[in-house]
């Protein structure tokens, strides 16, 4: 007898799991940074990332590991944690979390554009077009999302959009020095030492920003869902979600995560969904299917 259907993949589960944290993470930043601030959220969130991640390093028996590879996972986790981490807690001061996380979904654009200058990469026809077809839907995206969220003047909005950007660019950085560096590591090493790069990074603009003013349970319960959840547990369930169905499928991810965060934004924030929007944002996911090789057109396909 075979095997359900269900058990036969268990990586589904954990990529609408994984799905699920990611995008709850916009609402939680948007929580937490409208009562501490953008960088005390992303030091907070990192920090209790670390907390998670180290004891199961040293329980893995993986310590010798972390401080063999400390520096260059830390080195990474400045570019993958710290830095986007604090420009998407700058945007959502700002921008709705869904207008934000579609914007996310940009990453393996930038991932293929630092491949192809740094390795020499080169995209072929079919990616390169979706290249141009996911550029094209962010500046779409962001010529018209004025007025998304109440009170957000023109040139505070195209900084939050422009430093979403900047976080995307730094996750295509990351993904570039992690496959130059970091292939002998141990994933949960390297998400661990990640997380301790980040925090080495941020604490100290962190405390010099901190809110005079003490935070409401509210804000903290975000921070302890960003950190514990959306940070160490989705780091645990992305490793795992790579060795079980391996890194294309894995980055089917990049797709899910908007959905849950538009949802969220809607549902608990009351933010406003507009047809423009989700058309930009199926103008993305096509150009991040193509440019991420996920989908060929037939003419390349045949091609390769």
């Amino acid at each position: 007898m075979s095997p359900p259907r269900s058990a036969s993949r268990p990586w589904l589960i954990d990529l609408v799991l994984l799905a699920a944290l990611w995008g709850a993470s916009f609402l939680f930043m948007r929580v937490g940074a409208a009562e501490f601030g953008a960088l005390p959220v992303a030091a907070m969130r990192v920090g209790i990332a670390a907390l998670v991640l180290v004891p199961l390093v040293l329980l893995r028996g993986q310590g010798a590991d972390l401080r063999r590879h400390w520096r260059v996972t830390s080195g990474v986790g400045m570019l993958n944690s710290g830095l986007p981490f604090a420009l998407f807690s700058f945007a959502l001061l700002t921008i709705p979390t869904g207008l934000a996380a579609v914007i996310n979904a940009t990453v393996p654009m930038f991932g293929a554009l630092v491949a192809w200058a740094v390795f020499g990469d080169r995209p072929d026809g079919s990616r390169a077009l979706g290249l141009v077809v996911g550029f094209v839907g962010v500046a779409l995206l962001a010529s018209g999302s004025t007025g998304l969220h109440t009170g957000a003047g023109d040139w505070r909005t195209l900084w939050a959009v422009l430093a979403c950007l900047g976080a995307c660019l730094c996750y295509g950085l990351s993904a570039s020095a992690a496959r130059r560096w970091l292939q002998p590591v141990p994933p949960l090493v390297n998400a661990a030492g990640s997380q301790i790069g980040a925090t080495a990074l941020l604490v100290v603009p962190a405390t010099l920003s901190w809110p005079s003013q003490m935070p409401g349970l509210r804000a903290w319960l975000a921070l302890v869902a960003l950190g514990v959840a959306c940070t160490g547990l989705a780091y645990i369930l992305f490793f795992r979600l790579i060795a079980r169905a391996g890194p294309a499928k894995a980055l089917t991810v990049t797709f899910l995560v908007p959905v849950f965060a538009v949802f969220y934004g809607w549902l608990l924030l009351g933010e406003r969904v507009t047809a423009w929007m989700l058309g930009c944002a199926l103008v993305i996911v096509c150009g991040v299917a193509l440019s991420s090789g996920l989908v060929r057109l037939p003419r390349w396909r045949r091609a390769a």
